[in-house]
């Protein structure tokens, strides 16, 4: 005879049993940065406009229930303060894993590291740059609704968010193989 104990350990099991089969990824442009003007871009840090928007996109994610289990971070100045502002928001901040991999890169270096960090994790957060990050997210984005499609090949602005999901997992990191569940950002 089940008990009710019993009953909800398994529905906690079918539930991370289904995560596992359907990876999420998050992906997360960088806030807004100051100008290049004399400083080395590597070392930018977020203008006033950035610090605001960083946290809304925090509580953003809270709100809607997305939950990554690592985050992903170019270890630029930006990105780092731009996930450092996020994760007060979120209810229990997943570590953070700065990877030199990651900064400026094309698609196919990012697709390199969620691969190879993504393994045996169902939901994935990466705080990245444009025109890599953007790039990856609209070649990824095979089906979705169509207004958010649309949005997406317009463009990706800065602390906004893209929700893929992924039915094949990591390995099915492949363009077109991606769901676009949410786009979002902050309001201008």
């Amino acid at each position: 005879m089940r008990t009710a104990r019993t009953h909800r350990t398994m529905t906690v099991y079918l539930s991370r049993v289904k995560e596992m089969a359907m990876s999420r990824l998050l992906l997360v442009r960088h806030a807004k940065a100051v100008p290049k003007d004399g400083v080395e871009d590597y070392e930018r840090s977020l203008s006033e406009r950035g610090r605001a928007d960083a946290p809304e996109t925090g509580r953003w994610l809270a709100q809607s229930g997305f939950a990554p289990h690592l985050v992903l971070c170019s270890p630029a100045r930006r990105t780092r303060e731009t996930w450092q502002l996020i994760a007060p928001a979120l209810p229990e901040p997943p570590p953070a894993v700065y990877d030199e991999r990651l900064y400026d890169a094309a698609p196919n270096a990012l697709v390199t590291v969620l691969t190879e960090r993504g393994a045996g994790l169902g939901h994935l957060m990466l705080v990245g740059h444009n025109t890599g990050i953007h790039e990856l997210a609209s070649a990824l984005c095979g089906s979705g609704p169509a207004e958010l499609l649309d949005r997406l090949r317009a463009g990706f602005p800065t602390s906004g968010v893209v929700v893929v999901d992924l039915p094949g997992g990591w390995d099915g990191l492949t363009p077109g193989a991606g769901r676009l569940e949410a786009f979002w950002s902050p309001p201008r």
